[in-house]
This record gives C-alpha cells, structure tokens and sequence, in this order.
C-alpha cells in the first residue's frame, strides 16, 4: 500500500494535520494523482543537489502533462484547469530555484510519514503535544489580530496628521490675511472678529496636534507590548519548533506567518516615524506657547528608533540550520572540508532592502576551525519561491586549523562529538537614515573528521535540542542535564519515522524502555542520563544504546526498508516476549527481530511442535548488513531451509506472527519468483547453469552446539534437485549447514 493510500484511511483529526501543509507551493492535486510516482524518487537527495532537482523537477513536469493528455480525453473541465494552473506554477516558481520543490515535497513525505506514526501510537506523545497547544494556537491568531489593528491604527493616524496639516495651512492662510488688513485699521471690528476666529483655530490646531501625539504614542505603545510579550514568544516558539523538527519532529511552520507580522510592524512604525517627520515639518513653519510638539516628538521620535532597532534584530533568523547535502536528516553534524548549506531570512519584507543587506558568515572565535567557500552574500527576494528575503550559503566548507605545534587538535570520538560549535552571521541594515547592525547564530553544531563520528555526533544533536531551549549554550556537554524517558523514546520513535518511513508503536517503545532503563518503569518520572544513552555500554555488551540502535536504522534503511514500513517488522521485542507471542501459535508461525547482541543485525524466530506436544522455538543466527547485500530478506524467507534429523530440507517458515500466510506478507518484496527446479542439461548449451543462493540450517536434536559455517551456499536449482535425488540427508548436511540456535 503507497503512502498516500495509508495517509486517506487516517482519522479526520490526523486528515486536517495533513491538510495544514499542503498549499499552493505544493498542490495536494498532484500528490493525489502521482502518488506512487512521488514517492519512487528521492527528493531528499534532490533538496541538496541542484542537477538532481532540476531533473527531477522536468520529469514532475513531464508527469503532469500526462495527466493533463489523460483527464483531457476524460473532458474533466475543473482537472484540466487545476492542471493547467499546476503546471504554470511548477515551470514559473521553481525553474530558478528547482531545490526548493524538492525540499517542499521532501517535507510533505517527511510529514505524512510523521503524522502515520503519531496516528499508530495510542496516545499523542508530551513533546508533539506541547508544540499543538491551543494556548499556543489562541496566541497566533492574537497575535495577527493585534499587528492589523496596530496596521489600521497607524493608517487612521495618518488622516489625522493630513487633517491637521492642511488645518494649519488655512491657519498660515488666515493669519496672512489678518496681517495685511492691520497694515489699514488694526481696531476696526472686522480685524478683532478675525482675531477671535484666529485664536479658537490655534486652540483647535493645538487640540489636534495633542490628539494626534496622543495617537501615535498609543499606536506606539501597542507595538512595544506585542512585540514584548506575544511576538516575542510567538518567535521563541518558532525556534523551539524548529530545534524539534531538526531531530525528526514536525514540520516547523508558521514563519511566513511571522514574516507577514514583522513586516506590518516595521511598515507601521516607518509610517509612524514619517508622522513624526511630518509634525516637525509642521512645527518649522508654526509654534507657540505650550506647542506639545517639541516636548513630546523627541521621545517618540527615539522609542520608534528603538522599536525598529530591536524588530530588525529579532527578525533576522536561520531558517534552514546548517546540514551536509550527503546527509539531509543529520543537520547540525558538519564533516570538515565537506560543503554544508544554511539560509537565513529577514521576516522584515520592503522591497528596499532587495540585494542591499550583505550576510557574513563566520564560525565560532575558538581559532580552531574555520570557514572556506563564499562566505558573503547578499539577501534578495528572487531566490526563494515564496519571495522572502533570504539568502543561502550552499558551498562552506568548515576546515579545522593545526595548532601551534603543527598537529591538529584532540580528535577522540567523545572529545570531538561532544564539542559544540557556532556558526555565525553578520550584517548591517542601512534604511531612511537608520544604521542597524544584524547578528545571529545557528543552533550548536558538532564538527567531526570522520564519518564514523557521525552516530555519536548525531547523538549529541538529539539530546542537546531535547534538552534545552538554550540557542548558545555551547558548554552544553560539560554537565548534560538528564533526559524526560518519556520525551526520550518520542523523539527515538521520530528517527524511525522521519529516516525510514515509520515510527515505533507503544509495544516496541516499552522494549526500549526497559534496555535503557533495565527495568519496568513510569515513562512520565523516570529521568535518563546522557551516559546511560550514549557512552556507557550495555550490560555485557561491548557497545553502547546509541550505536546498537544506530546501526538498526542504518539495517533498515538499506536493507529491509519496504518491509518495515509495511509493519511486517515487530523488531524490538526480546527473546522472553517473544516465545510468549509464539507459544500459542499454529507451528511454523515466526515473527522478526532486530539481534540485541549483534549490531545492526535481524534473525527470525520460529515456534514448532515436538511429538509429545510440548512446543520449541528456533532463532536462526542474525543476517548483518553483509548477508543482507548477498541475498534480499525477503527472498532468504522464501526459500529458507531446515534439514531435521533425517528429514529432507523443508521451509518451518509457514505464518508470519500473528497468522499472516509468509507469501501473502511478503510476496510482493521476493526478487523473483523461485525457479523451477529442472535437471542439468547435457550437452553444452550457449548458457551457465543458473545458480541461486539457497539458506539451509540443521537442527541437531543430540547437540546444543550448533555447526558455525556460513548459511547461503550457492548452488543452481537443478543441482540441488539431484542432490535431493541421489544424496542422503546425512550427505548433504555436510555441505550445508549454519549455526542456529534453538531451546
């Protein structure tokens, strides 16, 4: 079943999350109609790699007028005008900018993978719940609410100021005439009329000027008190979602959103500064006794600078944190002398600022790394598909500096993945006589030299951003704060999720929980050391939880993938729990299971029956990565064979748990379909005789100690056929057999 089809038969309630994020970007059209091709390519890759992007954005294209020829002989008028519209977007948006769709649709996959997982578990875990919090949402919506009210309030002020500028000039205007009708009778009773009328106009003018300071300090006071209060939080929580999001979570939107209000708010506080000017304009050409103008416009005049000063600074932001093209789903680890990518953004949109702010980036002022590549560039509206302004670094390389002994620095796996750095931006704002001066920073982020620091690396990553919402706290690491298990085992079940297509139930949870832990314990009390997760070895084990869990995702992503998403995987569940699931099975029903003693290796475990009707179980020993490349899993159960005793080989492989027939749970992921098995032929023919890698175990019923060579020997149907003619089971055990072990 695609992806898609899984994601239509979720509940209402998971169904309106999924409607959340796709727009015109991405129109949910397409991912309808493309479904299963969508899905085939790999956009993950493409989102780092612009020559990949752009074909894969061609052959999109290609996809669409297919549907177009399609639903065009089917006289689908409403498809065929979507179509249409999909089409000119697909080629208008993202012909400069093909990256950019592969990341929108990377992230759609990525977030209908995550919301398939949370609609698996049987309760929301605490980490997602607190990022959907109605507070959170209620906040949201104040918060834009309040920016457009803020928005009219400064237009309205604008009336008044235009109302009590052309008061003025009738003022300026009366006045004149008065003035020249003194010249001929200063007490004439016309001229004391006029006096009266010219004095109630200053009052009114002053009534006016007080009215509208009045006005604009309220208008500024309500920009202080949201961006001190609701904006400031609105924007803490972006980031909090965004460190989320970049250890497997959910999408982390909203910044457009952000965007949108920062921007109204700097448009309105340039409206309000040009108030000001204005009334100084004013105040050039008329002033009087006890004129508010002058007390009052210098200290608005200064909070709107300060305003501004401090919108800018919170709006320049690092949209995409730093991550290596060659490992989409690990940012924040950074290779020396491998290129990483990075955006920032301004969230204040004026058109005036296009390719007018240059960004510098520089790396934390430790000396010991550095950044080679284009480290200036300018911000600008053009690159990016929803016309932010933004900028991209896509070629830094960090490099590490040798130290004064001419050696480079410590690089022990705990000393290099434990150290965090910074990746710094600089630049400078120069706007209507303003001069701002802009820094921000990436989350911390972990320098490795080798690409087997990575898991550790990575590791450290986790558990800094579910730890904290701290942006900077680079000495992290010198005491780690303990860990929620709660909080822990929904971002473990988020790995799975988000790196090979679906997350852990509550069952296979609970298995982790006990390896952590070594014991049944509360999720919600229960706090988890740094050590205990990923430097001190499990018990009687040479490798730590981290890397055994580790190298399980890496198993499934290159080597079962299509059936562990289809969820025909259990994995995490131990030898004790499994033989309880079995015991009360139809012999022959087997269930797999990730090796807790083997890294990244499987083995399958199957129930039997003994004539006297008590039950055994079988584990065959674990397939690593190394078996796994000779031979798919899928085929080794297929053709998997037992030689019992003097029995001829058999598959005991009947049920996958907990009574799905093996063809019908697996059938759909063999290579091929076994071969007939036919004699050899004689004379020499053009071709070889086909050979086939055929798994074969013996159970010993008078040993525990099982033989130890390999378990796929290659060997061509039709020999194995005359083997089965002509050789005794005895004879045969000789050439094959493989270490299994049984109770």
């Amino acid at each position: 079943m695609s992806q898609w089809s899984q994601v239509q038969q979720l509940e209402i309630k998971f169904l309106e999350q999924v409607d959340q994020f796709y727009d015109d970007n991405f129109p949910m059209e397409i991912r309808h109609l493309l479904a299963q091709w969508i899905e085939s390519q790999d956009w993950e890759a493409a989102a780092n790699n612009e020559a990949m992007a752009m074909i894969l954005l061609q052959n999109l294209i290609i996809q669409v007028d297919e549907q177009l020829d399609r639903v065009s002989q089917e006289k689908n008028l409403l498809l065929i005008h979507n179509l249409k519209r999909v089409r000119k977007l697909l080629q208008g948006k993202y012909h400069g900018n093909p990256m950019h769709i592969a990341v929108i649709i990377s992230n759609c996959l990525r977030e209908e993978r995550r919301i398939l997982a949370a609609a698996s578990m049987p309760v929301q875990g605490p980490l997602e719940k607190s990022l959907q919090n109605s507070v959170v949402s209620e906040r949201q919506r104040n918060v834009e609410h309040k920016v457009s009210a803020i928005k009219n309030s400064a237009q309205m002020t604008d009336q008044d100021v235009k109302y009590l500028e052309d008061l003025q000039e009738e003022f300026d205007f009366r006045y004149k005439t008065i003035q020249s009708l003194e010249q001929n009778d200063k007490n004439s009773t016309l001229i004391k009329q006029e006096m009266l009328a010219l004095q109630a106009m200053l009052n009114t003018l002053d009534y006016k000027r007080k009215e509208v300071l009045s006005k604009i300090g309220r208008v500024i006071h309500e920009i202080d008190m949201l961006m001190s209060n609701m904006l400031t939080e609105e924007l803490l929580d972006w980031k909090r979602r965004q460190q989320i999001a970049c250890i497997g979570g959910p999408l982390h939107g909203g910044l457009d959103q952000l965007q949108n209000c920062f921007t109204l708010l700097a448009e309105s506080l340039f409206q309000v500064r040009r108030q000001l000017e204005k009334l100084d304009e004013l105040l050039t050409r008329l002033t009087y006794d006890g004129d508010p103008i002058p007390v009052q416009r210098p200290q608005l005049l200064e909070k709107v600078n300060f305003l501004l000063y401090n919108l800018f600074r919170n709006s320049f932001v690092v949209e995409r944190q730093p991550c290596m093209p060659t490992h989409p789903q690990r940012p924040m680890v950074l290779k020396t002398l491998i290129q990483f990518t990075v955006k920032l953004r301004l969230l204040i949109k004026l058109p005036e600022l296009n390719y007018q702010i240059r960004v510098k980036a520089t790396i934390d002022n430790n000396r010991r790394f550095v950044l080679c590549g284009t480290h200036v560039k300018a911000m600008n509206m053009d690159e990016s598909a929803n016309g932010s302004l933004s900028v991209e670094f896509r070629h830094l390389q960090p490099k590490e500096m040798k130290t004064s002994a001419g050696s480079k620095g410590n690089e022990g796996p705990h000393m290099v993945t434990e150290e965090l750095h910074s990746i710094s931006f600089e630049t400078q704002v120069c706007l209507y006589g303003l001069t701002i001066n802009l820094e921000t920073s990436s989350l911390p982020v972990v320098m490795i030299s080798n690409v087997s620091q990575l898991p550790n690396a990575w590791a450290s990553i986790i558990w800094y951003n579910l730890s904290t919402n701290d942006p900077q706290n680079l000495s992290f690491f010198n005491n780690p704060p303990a860990a929620t298990l709660s909080q822990l085992l929904e971002v473990l079940s988020w790995q799975f999720s988000s790196y090979v297509g679906r997350g852990l139930n509550s069952e296979q949870l609970n298995m982790l929980a006990e390896k952590l832990t070594g014991q049944q314990v509360s999720y919600n009390d229960y706090q988890l050391s740094w050590a205990k997760f990923c430097k001190e070895h499990l018990p009687g084990k040479s490798f730590t939880f981290w890397v055994w869990l580790e190298a399980i995702l890496d198993l499934i992503k290159k080597h079962i993938l299509p059936l562990w998403i289809d969820g025909y995987v259990m994995g995490f569940v131990s030898k004790e729990k499994e033989r309880i699931l079995l015991k009360d099975k139809t012999p022959g029903t087997f269930l797999l299971r990730f090796s807790e003693s083997n890294l990244g290796g499987i083995t399958f475990t199957w129930v039997d029956q003994l004539e006297l009707g008590d039950v055994t179980f079988h584990s065959v020993e674990p397939y690593n990565k190394g078996r796994l490349s000779a031979l798919p899993f899928a085929d080794i159960l297929r053709d998997y064979k037992v030689i019992m005793a003097d029995n001829v080989p058999e598959n005991p492989l009947k049920y996958l748990y907990p009574d799905i027939p093996k063809d019908k749970a697996f059938g759909k992921h063999y290579s091929c379909q076994p071969n007939e098995v036919s004699k050899p032929s004689d004379g020499g023919g053009k071709g070889y005789v086909p050979s086939v890698f055929i798994p074969v175990s013996k159970i010993l019923n008078d040993s525990t100690e099982p033989h130890s060579p390999s378990d796929l020997l290659p060997m061509s149907p039709s020999v194995y056929a005359v083997l089965r003619e002509h050789l005794s089971p005895t004879a045969i055990e000789t050439a094959v057999s493989c270490k299994l072990s049984h109770s």
